[in-house]
């Protein structure tokens, strides 16, 4: 079943309902990681006209959007805004990334705010350059 059959706009769904729906333990490694290494604490929201219309799991740090998490039945998506100071340094990560990272970033368009990073996390290697990422967008 589709997550927005499952959780409609006035069904919130909960962290153990997302993590079951996921069934994906990177799930747990990534919502772990981002609230222990940057102290936040996760938002669920549910947004209408997003890329991925549904509830997501938003991260904030000091006001900054560090990453918006989409719920996928095995994985989940991780969108990284990689804003116009990032740029340069997330060029200079992208060798080290893997070849899915380096291509979704090669062909992933430059907007008004940078680059909007789209990354199905699947791999532990993915999950590493999200984390990467991530990482980039405390700095500023």
């Amino acid at each position: 079943m589709e997550w927005n059959e499952l959780f409609c706009e006035d069904q919130k769904p909960s962290e153990d309902e997302i993590g079951s729906y996921i069934g994906n333990a990177l799930w747990a490694q990534l919502n772990s990681y981002l609230q222990q290494t940057y102290r936040c604490v996760p938002v669920t929201e549910y947004s209408g006209c997003s890329m991925q219309k549904g509830w997501n799991v938003k991260y904030r740090k000091s006001g900054k959007g560090l990453c918006t998490l989409y719920p996928m039945p095995g994985y989940f998506i991780a969108l990284v805004v990689i804003g116009k100071k990032e740029m340069t340094e997330a060029e200079l990560l992208m060798p080290l990334s893997s070849a899915y990272t380096q291509k979704v970033f090669r062909e992933t368009q430059d907007g008004f705010q940078g680059k909007w990073l789209m990354l199905d996390v699947k791999d532990k290697a993915v999950l590493q350059d999200v984390k990467n990422l991530v990482g980039l967008r405390v700095k500023k």
